[in-house]
């Protein structure tokens, strides 16, 4: 028997060419027949001999009418770690790593001319290439012909080894299947997340448009939110009167209660949503919107049925947060108010908005338009005087949509308003010291244009790195100029410029501004060591002995140039800790000196020495926002299929991962049972909430950006929201284990009934990720199941790939010839093909 993935070939050749995405609405994507060169890439043995890494052949094809000379040529990829040509191929060619994930492919003196039609193999050693995220991307030609580039279509091979290993992980997904249990419509969980009491009553609420809206004064706002929002799904607008005549939709200010609790009541005579703040009513309307049918925003209608209920509800978090990384791959405005709707809609209230990285810088900020002129763009380039160098498969023209771009001051605004009028505060982050290079190679930028002009002083002002430095040090992404020099003084004149325009837009916006974070994270060791402006630091300031402390030395400036502004810090776990020697080895500690200054850290790491970090920075005095990777990097693949898009350093996190997670006892969420440093009292009242974030290296379309983003932001939803379930407290394991399994099957039954339905029309649709099909070989027969209940499996016998009108799978089948399973949503969109043959 063998299982493989249906159409990979196709599939391969439409990802490859797009960088690993759906290019529909890319301008860059290749024309296969209009490149000079067309490639192949093929995997021979991964694990290569024993070893951890892939041997893969690239083939190098001339489709143009030119003979492809001796010299001359370079052609230019990224690449996630090594690669290196090997064996006598190396006569041929050779592989230069450059910088960051950017890489070159050049002739040597073995190489002989191309003619029009002919081909050259090379064999490549590279890393292990574990699943489709790992592939080269971004190929491109550099000659005289083509001086600033142009894209070459990249074939995938089908990789067989890989395809032998899905029959294993569909029997896995078939026995995690195997837990869940029906549950009827009429039983689900009324709305998501999970609210803290809910009855329901008899009797129907019967919604039409001529049900007015009446609303307390102070709750004018919600009131056209609601208004608005009813829009889309009724077929006229209801008004907003000013008092309540027969039914009526009532908003009702009452004091008293959680900032973010309410109260909703639907009887036959109306909706009674009461609350004592503005974000309390809106949560509220949120809970009515969740008690519409899911079908509701598909077509406007004349009415709608509301069953009759009565709820309670506020929050277990005030924090619940979401991370969108645009920097990495940019994400139009458009695209993140829909990502803001969603948000909303699930009562997550704060964007933590990751706006600057080594590989792009996505705010203008006034008085530095070297940030968005040189910062914002990827392109061909090996000097970053004009733009900078190609990440993440980002390819040789500026003007690609992804790589590229920035939002205005005024779109940032118009953000910043469509955000607070959903009650979400947008935290930006401003990348420092590390993470950096965008800033960095912008201000060099400015730095040689008023050089260019005899200006000195205006060259210097925001220059962000000492001109005499030696030091030699390598970022974790590869980067060997990505970290600010925090010895200049004119880093901080730079910094505090970034600071009061940001300032300026978020009261121009009327937003919320409370914190800026400026991460903290990943700064390399080797940094500031051969400066000389390190070396003049250390000599004038006592406070500063080691390069070590420079770490304290920078953010305490960062924290006094916040503090006098109103604000505090935000960072990464790195902003409250240090280097220290412990047990003779080097290793990051509590930094106990900032402790007392609010600073707000969000603590990732969770593996090996650092599985109590977030507990052991609580406790200490920090406020810390759980973010731990194993639960919560939403970009982690869902599994380990060669097919599945997604990093995986941190392990695969599926949307059952967000679910079991257990906030004051997040041992009990771990695979890999460990312990730690438990919380104390004063640690716990130091957990201000839970994030995930989602990073881009592969989201290069809003597809996706949405695919990786759902359905695990439900999960995380209930977990930031809801009160703790029984099972995260019960000391039985037997016992544990029951409650569990209840509530796990609630939660997928309400999704794939209800919840997922409702994406497939709110706020345009989503992209949501459609499960495989769980398979498993039991006797002579194929049986199937799927995560979701409601959702349909479909399945073909003739070596077809099931479609929407395909067989509809109600038994085991028998396990002879091809038979492939594709699960179905309720919109007919299919999954991933699971073949056995």
């Amino acid at each position: 028997m063998k299982c493989c993935i249906v159409s990979y070939s196709r599939l391969f050749q439409f990802v490859v060419l797009c960088g690993l995405v759906g290019c529909a609405s890319s301008p860059t994507a290749v024309v296969a027949d209009k490149a000079p060169l067309s490639l192949q890439w093929e995997i021979v043995a991964s694990p290569y001999s024993g070893t951890n890494q892939t041997l893969s052949l690239l083939t190098i094809s001339n489709q143009a009418t030119d003979t492809l000379d001796a010299t001359g040529w370079t052609i230019y990829f990224n690449n996630v770690g090594t690669a290196e040509i090997t064996g006598p191929d190396t006569a041929l060619a050779g592989i230069g790593f450059i910088n960051g994930d950017f890489f070159s492919l050049s002739p040597r003196q073995g190489w002989k001319p191309l003619a029009p039609g002919d081909s050259v193999q090379l064999r490549v050693l590279s890393r292990r290439l574990k699943n489709m995220t790992d592939l080269p991307k971004g190929f491109y030609l550099v000659d005289d012909g083509h001086p600033e580039g142009t894209a070459l279509p990249l074939v995938i091979k089908p990789f067989a080894q890989a395809d032998s290993l899905e029959i294993g992980l569909a029997a896995r997904i078939y026995a995690q299947n195997e837990t869940i249990t029906d549950v009827s419509v009429s039983a689900l969980l009324p709305v998501l997340p999970t609210p803290v009491a809910y009855a329901y009553t008899t009797g129907v609420f019967k919604l039409d448009p001529t049900v007015p809206i009446i609303t307390d004064a102070a709750f004018e706002p919600e009131a056209s939110y609601l208004q608005s929002e009813l829009a889309k799904v009724l077929d006229r607008v209801p008004e907003i009167a000013k008092a309540k005549q027969g039914k009526a939709l009532v908003l009702r200010q009452k004091a008293g209660g959680n900032a973010e609790g309410y109260s909703l009541t639907v009887d036959t005579t109306g909706v009674v949503i009461e609350a004592a703040t503005r974000a309390g009513a809106f949560y509220g309307i949120q809970t009515l919107k969740n008690l519409l049918p899911p079908t509701s925003w598909a077509d406007k209608q004349p009415a709608i049925a509301i069953p009759g209920i009565t709820l309670t509800d506020a929050p277990q978090f005030a924090h619940r947060a979401v991370m969108l990384d645009v920097a990495r791959n940019f994400q139009t405005k458009e695209q993140v108010m829909k990502i803001l709707d969603l948000l909303a809609l699930y009562k997550v209230n704060i964007m933590h908005f990751h706006l600057t990285e080594d590989e792009a810088w996505r705010l203008e900020i006034p008085g530095l338009p070297e940030l968005t002129d040189v910062g914002a763009k990827r392109g061909h380039t090996l000097d970053d005087a004009r733009r900078l160098m190609p990440s993440y498969g980002s390819g040789p023209d500026a003007d690609n949509a992804t790589g590229s771009g920035f939002y205005s001051r005024a779109d940032y605004i118009e953000l910043l308003q469509y955000a607070a009028a959903r009650h979400i505060r947008v935290i930006p982050e401003i990348e420092t010291p590390g993470h950096a290079r965008a800033a960095i190679k912008s201000m060099d930028a400015r730095y040689a244009s008023y050089l260019a002009k005899g200006d000195s002083a205006a060259a210097s002002q925001y220059l962000l790195r000492d001109l005499e430095d030696q030091s030699a040090y390598r970022s974790v992404q590869h980067w060997n100029d990505n970290v600010i020099n925090v010895a200049v003084p004119s880093a901080y004149v730079f910094l505090e410029k970034v600071v009061d325009e940001l300032i300026a837009i978020y009261k121009e916006a009327g937003a919320p501004l409370e914190t800026i974070h400026f991460g903290g994270d990943e700064v390399p060791n080797g940094v500031w060591e051969r400066s000389p402006a390190v070396r003049r630091l250390l000599a004038a300031d006592r406070s500063v002995p080691h390069t070590d402390d420079l770490w304290h030395y920078y953010f305490n400036r960062i924290n006094k140039l916040l503090s006098a502004r109103g604000l505090y810090l935000s960072g990464w776990e790195e902003i409250g800790m240090k280097k220290a020697v412990v047990n003779g080895r080097p290793r990051m500690v509590v930094e106990p000196r900032f402790a007392r200054e609010n600073f707000h850290t969000d603590v990732w790491a969770n593996q090996g020495a650092n599985v109590d970090l977030a507990y052991r920075l609580a406790n200490a005095g920090y406020k810390v926002v759980l973010t731990n990777v194993t639960n919560f990097y939403i970009d982690l693949a869902y599994n380990e299929s060669f097919y599945e898009p997604g990093q995986y350093w941190g392990g695969y996190v599926d949307i059952e991962k967000l679910f079991r997670f257990v906030p004051y006892d997040y041992y009990r969420s771990l695979e890999e049972k460990a312990s730690g440093e438990r919380l104390t009292a004063a640690g716990r009242a130091n957990i201000v909430g839970l994030q995930a974030p989602l990073w881009s290296e592969i989201i290069t379309s809003p597809e996706r950006m949405e695919y990786l983003l759902l359905p695990k932001l439900l999960g995380f939803a209930e977990r930031a929201w809801a009160a703790d379930p029984a099972w995260a407290s019960e000391s039985n394991e037997r016992k544990t284990k029951a409650l569990y399994a209840a509530d796990w099957s609630a939660f997928l039954n309400a999704l794939g009934k209800r919840e997922l339905s409702r994406l497939d029309h709110y706020g345009g649709g989503y992209q949501y990720r459609i499960p495989t099909a769980g398979v498993a070989q039991r006797d002579s027969k194929l049986a199937a199941n799927v995560q979701f209940p409601g959702f349909v499996i479909r399945y073909t016998t003739d070596g077809s790939e099931p479609t929407a009108q395909s067989a509809v799978y109600t038994e085991p089948l028998p396990a002879t010839g091809t038979v492939a399973f594709r699960v179905f949503n309720a919109a007919g969109r299919g999954g991933r093909t699971v073949y056995w043959k």
